[in-house]
């Protein structure tokens, strides 16, 4: 049946008109990867894990992992060679505006004395372990995992920014969806995540500085053009949106010419970064980080584009880097030991590191283990990250194969190690203590 759809539209195409050939074969992609976005997530919610996780199952099912080892001429007709650049345009603007709104969605302001150098030391002990664990990794498996033109180093870096990601937005849906946002743990979880994510993005921003430039004078050159272009956004740009902020803020909604902002500055910072040579994403980030903080800026610029992005260009990410995805190339005993090594150093760096920081500041350990749980789950910001490497050469099939897996072990682990830490009962506790300091909050304003 696959075959058949683009086979028929092919033929009712004029032979001329290759662009409408080109659509005629693009449509019907997309509507197999939402099609299997939209099961795939709700079999996830089914059995109490988050969306995200069945949907990047599904980017990996549509890949060579199953539906081109099952049914390869189905796979070849609806991801023909033409095709798969269009979905990576899509996947990238995707992911530009995504990330803008990950930026966008921060809230850098510490809500109690002593939160931000709690979430500080949190965050230093979510990037530190597992960072300190994927590189040594990386170093010993150097030989055997990189590409010959890579240095140990630099993959072994690589590798430990990877292992050292959170994956913040997921975690902000799950402390909302629960009501635990504005709980300590809940506060100082999403503050910490957010610290790790910004600076696994400015590693990844360094590392493809030095890996794309053509010698010391060049890297310099970019790494000096990524920081201005950073401070011009956070210091320029940012004043400059501020009666924006303030406009939408006092409106509750975004007008067309608001809208028109919203998404010239996170593509106009993307294609900046794109041509510095640090990728798009990152230059996403930044626009998001420099969009106005007032709190109904932020929820009116997620309401009117994130339904948008997660629902039709995410499910576009996960499936190309699906057909990226070929896990029957870490079968065997060599293969599959250093995968037990890399998700070993993820999960061990990850999960037990932030639960003993958590726990070394006064919580109790049931709270201590939930964050360790949390701050476990990689999600959606691994598969950004190593996508990135992979386009830059920086890793190889194998070694993104292996990572895609990380990915969606550690986020499928979550939920249920959260659970297990605190069970709803203890949850809703925490629950109605933050509301009811909440209250006082308000009623003392």
């Amino acid at each position: 049946m696959c075959m058949f759809v683009p086979a028929l539209s092919l033929a009712a195409a004029p032979a001329t008109d290759h662009n409408l050939q080109l659509v005629l074969k693009v449509l019907p992609a997309l509507a197999v990867i939402l099609l299997a976005a939209a099961v795939c997530g709700r079999l996830a919610t089914m059995v109490m894990q988050p969306r995200v996780v069945g949907e990047m199952v599904a980017g990996v099912l549509l890949g060579p992992t199953l539906l081109g080892a099952l049914f390869p001429d189905a796979q070849a007709a609806l991801f023909p060679a033409d095709v798969r650049p269009v979905l990576y345009v899509l996947s990238t603007i995707g992911l530009t505006l995504y990330m803008f709104l990950v930026g966008a969605g921060i809230d850098h302001d510490a809500r109690a004395p002593g939160e931000l150098r709690k979430a500080s030391v949190l965050a230093a002990s979510g990037i530190g372990s597992p960072m300190i664990l994927g590189v040594g990794a990386g170093l010993l498996m150097w030989g055997q995992l990189s590409r010959p033109d890579v240095g140990r180093l630099e993959f072994a870096l690589f590798l430990g920014g990877a292992l050292s990601l959170t994956a913040f937005p997921m975690l902000a849906r799950i402390l909302y969806e629960r009501g635990l946002q504005n709980t300590r743990v809940g506060r100082l979880t999403l503050l910490a995540a957010s610290i790790d994510d910004a600076v696994a993005w400015c590693l990844l921003a360094a590392l493809s500085a030095v890996h794309l430039g053509g010698g010391p004078a060049d890297t310099l050159r970019t790494i000096a053009l990524t920081a201005g272009f950073a401070a011009v956004m956070l210091l320029v740009v940012a004043r400059l949106l501020r009666p924006l902020g303030r406009q939408v803020a006092r409106t509750g909604q975004f007008g067309a010419g608001a809208v028109y902002v919203v998404v010239l500055v996170p593509l106009t910072a993307g294609f900046i970064t794109d041509a510095i040579g640090v990728y798009s994403v990152f230059g996403g980030f930044i626009a998001g980080l420099a969009m106005p903080r007032e709190p109904a800026f932020r929820a009116a610029l997620h309401s009117r584009m994130m339904d948008v992005v997660s629902t039709l260009l995410l499910p576009v990410f996960f499936a190309f880097s699906g057909l990226n995805t070929h896990l029957a190339g870490i079968a065997g005993g060599p293969a599959l030991l250093a995968f037990a090594v890399i998700l070993a150093a993820a999960f061990c760096g990850k999960y037990f590191g932030c639960s003993l920081a958590t726990r070394a500041m006064g919580f109790g350990w049931r709270e201590s283990w939930a964050v360790g749980a949390m701050m476990n789950a990689r999600g959606l910001m691994i598969l950004i990250f190593i996508n990135i490497g992979l386009a830059q050469g920086m890793i190889t099939q194998e070694v993104f194969a292996m990572l895609v897996l990380v990915a969606v072990i550690t986020t499928a682990g979550a939920m249920p190690l959260y659970k297990l830490a605190l069970p709803e009962r203890l949850e809703r506790v925490r629950a109605a203590e933050a509301e009811s300091v909440a209250g006082r909050e308000r009623a003392a304003a």
